[in-house]
């Protein structure tokens, strides 16, 4: 396996990681915020269903399957 590949698979197993989902949740959480204080609250059903749609995409869980951490 060269460098490349070896490169390749573990920030493939990162992107996988809980920690990776932490960070990329923090991530959208500020962008979904940004964009509700710009459109209004009247979109925010909206924002919520596409921040949710894109953390399925590059997280793996959405922010409503995460249990809430107390």
């Amino acid at each position: 396996m060269g460098f490349l590949d070896e490169a390749k698979q573990k920030a493939g197993e990162f992107l996988k990681s809980d920690k990776a989902e932490q960070q990329t949740d923090q991530v959208l959480d500020k962008a979904a915020d940004l964009a509700k204080n710009k459109l209004g609250e009247d979109k925010a059903d909206q924002v919520d269903k596409v921040r949710n749609a894109i953390d399925d995409k590059i997280g793996g869980q959405s922010q409503a399957d995460t249990p809430d951490e107390q």
